[in-house]
């Protein structure tokens, strides 16, 4: 695995980044105009916070095949969690990020007052059911604990998996919006909520757990053979897209970046490098 952002690296070099990407420059064109008022410096690099695996991974692929043909100077930022991408986006320390779905976009900006906004869908990652202890959703029984994400859409959207395979009854029309609390028949399970980054390490204390697709991928399991069970790609509200501070929408270089992201060459990529557990997610809506 690439070496991820140290925290404290982050925090030293927060100051001078956020300077650098808010100094203004010329642009040819007068409307190429960023959050605040200033013009866009477009021989800047474009600097794309990530989760590791598959959005950097998928970002690094148009850094080295794509973007110099389009003039796009690319610097991807790896991130190990689901908040500062966002945080570091709405401060400008960085110009955009990739790692999220709207559901948890909407939640996090009515939790935390943000102003961050999608700009293209790029893919979608099953969420699965996984463990080391049984083989089969039949050996799935009373007494077993599973683990779950415990932020709230990606709880929502893990419970929801459960129901929608038996293995427990949620109060109806509760949505992705779902709870512990929800559950009306738990059929004998218990149930362990974990920071959706640290769910794969509790495998071997737990009976199953639900991961998210980029998290299963970086714990070296493989969705498409190893979940027991995956979530359903057609009709999926959760696919990941490129996101920006509003006001950042047309930014040359986020209409660049965001033309590649939904290339034919990106759509092969994920396609041949993933076998399944990464699907495209074009031609759908961002908003």
């Amino acid at each position: 695995m690439r070496k991820n952002i140290k925290l404290t690296a982050f925090a030293a070099a927060s100051a001078a980044l956020a300077l650098g990407l808010t100094a203004c420059g010329s642009s040819s064109d007068p409307s190429s105009t960023k959050a605040g008022g200033g013009k866009v410096d477009e021989s800047k690099p474009l600097v794309i916070a990530a989760s590791p695996s598959p959005h950097a991974d998928i970002l690094n692929f148009v850094k080295d095949k794509l973007a110099a043909k389009e003039g796009l100077k690319l610097e991807v930022k790896e991130f190990t969690d689901y908040v500062l991408p966002n945080t570091a986006t709405e401060q400008g320390q960085v110009d955009g990020n990739y790692f999220q779905h709207k559901p948890y976009l909407d939640d996090f900006n009515k939790k935390n007052g943000t102003h961050i906004v999608p700009v293209v869908n790029v893919h979608l990652e099953p969420l699965g059911l996984y463990s080391k202890k049984v083989k089969a959703l039949a050996d799935i029984k009373a007494g077993q604990t599973i683990a779950v994400p415990n932020d709230t859409t990606n709880e929502g959207r893990a419970l929801q998996l459960l129901a929608a395979n038996n293995l427990i009854t949620l109060k109806e029309g509760v949505g992705t919006g779902a709870k512990l609390s929800d559950i009306t028949d738990k059929k004998g399970l218990e149930f362990k909520e974990l920071e959706a980054a640290t769910v794969p390490r509790a495998l071997n204390d737990v009976d199953a757990a639900v991961i998210n697709g980029n998290y299963a991928l970086e714990a070296k399991l493989s969705p498409a053979k190893d979940a027991l069970v995956l979530e359903k790609s057609e009709g999926n509200p959760y696919a990941n897209f490129l996101a920006v501070k509003a006001g950042n929408e047309k930014d040359p270089r986020i209409e660049k970046l965001a033309k590649l992201l939904n290339s034919d060459e990106v759509k092969k990529f994920i396609e041949d490098k993933y076998q399944g557990s990464v699907v495209p997610a074009f031609g759908t809506p961002a908003s």
